[in-house]
């Protein structure tokens, strides 16, 4: 008999003095027959709040093979068909059987089955031309079941061996299957299906009775065909129905597939961290290159002709001589870097000018050190002509 050491315990959960002998220390206790810890039973995914990223999405279903769909429509969708196809083929199938019986009882007499090879080969002739048409059906019907809910789906992944697999988590076991909405959830759907089958082979019968009481003096082929019709209207009422009934499954089980893929806030941010980058990291890159730009600023502007400003939130300064193809971008800022293109443009006196719509265009369309657009010409032109006026007059006022 195994015992459970609890002192390490005692200090969280004291025992009373009658139970633990009156003294504290080695303390033993025998545990209760059928005892189950609750731990067994503790959520794993506690804490798992943040609904699942699109790449949480993505992975599970490209890496993992975990999608969002229903057994049930998948079981419909193959009972239906096949049902029906049995339904269109029964003259075929019929007169195959009937050919099949025929050339089996003409050679009763003639052929031995252990030693005419040809029994055989008239079996697998007859049946591949009974049993293949169904069995394409049905293969085309589990597959287009499959494609409609989750599309082209494959992967290896789930065919992969996992320990847990042989030394299951008793507790995940027990909340999986006993203590969880999706235990609940089958539960009352397998009596629903029950239900229904019952339901629908009771009122058929019950609709052909007088039929079925008087087959036992009917000749062969109608109580064959009337037996037959009887289980196709089963087989499609019945499919008909538990398709209805795959509707809500499928919403249910998409569902309980978003619920499984839910992540915690730390999860969140990581996978944040991958896409994106580090926040810290970014927050460095960005600040270096603020840090050269603002190098870049100080070490280009003294060379600028103009600075066209919005006049708060874009900067752009140009530079043109006749060495040059046309105006070229030196430097152009943002908001902060504006204001400082502006500041530093004062200092070393060079002219500012406010034209709002062509300073927004040349720092969407410009890059620095690129030239300017023909199209803009003219316009920084006449900001040129008027700037060299302006400082002609400045040189003749002794400005």
């Amino acid at each position: 008999m195994k015992y459970m050491r609890i002192d390490e315990l005692d200090r969280l959960m004291p025992v009373p003095a009658y139970a633990a002998g009156g003294a504290r220390g080695n303390l033993y206790c025998e545990p209760k027959p059928f005892f189950i810890d609750l731990q067994w039973f503790a959520a794993e995914d506690e804490g798992r709040t943040e609904e699942p990223t699109e790449t949480k999405i993505r992975k599970a279903r490209e890496e993992e093979g975990r999608v969002a769909k229903s057994q049930d429509l998948i079981g419909a969708i193959g009972l239906l068909v096949p049902a029906l196809a049995i339904l269109f083929l029964a003259p075929y199938l019929l007169r195959n059987c009937m050919d099949m019986v025929r050339f089996y009882f003409l050679r009763a007499t003639e052929l031995d089955p252990g030693r005419d090879r040809v029994v055989f080969g008239v079996f697998l002739s007859y049946f591949a031309r009974l049993a293949l048409p169904l069995l394409g059906i049905a293969l085309a019907a589990a597959l287009f079941s499959n494609i409609i809910q989750v599309g082209f789906v494959f992967t290896t992944k789930p065919l992969g061996f996992k320990f847990e697999r042989i030394v299951p988590n008793f507790g995940a076991y027990f909340q999986k299957t006993l203590f969880s909405t999706n235990s609940l959830f089958n539960f009352f759907k397998s009596i629903v299906k029950m239900a229904i089958v019952g339901g629908v082979a009771f009122f058929l019968i019950r609709s052909d009775i007088e039929k079925l009481a008087g087959l036992q003096s009917a000749e062969l082929y109608i109580s064959v065909t009337t037996v037959a019709g009887l289980a196709a209207r089963l087989l499609i009422f019945t499919a008909l129905l538990l398709l209805l009934l795959s509707i809500p499954d499928y919403m249910f089980q998409r569902s309980q597939f978003r619920e499984s893929l839910k992540m915690s806030r730390q999860e969140v941010i990581e996978e944040r961290k991958q896409d994106e980058g580090d926040p810290r990291i970014k927050q460095r890159l960005r600040r270096r290159m603020q840090e050269l730009l603002a190098v870049k600023i100080r070490e280009e502007l003294p060379k600028a002709d103009v600075v066209i400003t919005n006049p708060t939130h874009f900067a752009v300064a140009l530079q043109y001589n006749r060495s040059l193809e046309g105006p070229r971008v030196l430097v152009k800022g943002e908001d902060e870097f504006a204001l400082r293109i502006k500041r530093l443009a004062a200092e070393l006196n060079v002219p500012v000018v406010e034209n709002r719509p062509l300073a927004r265009a040349l720092y969407a369309e410009v890059e620095i050190g690129d030239y300017v657009p023909v199209k803009y010409w003219a316009l920084i032109a006449e900001i040129l002509k008027r700037v060299k006026t302006m400082d002609e007059y400045r040189r003749l006022a002794g400005l």
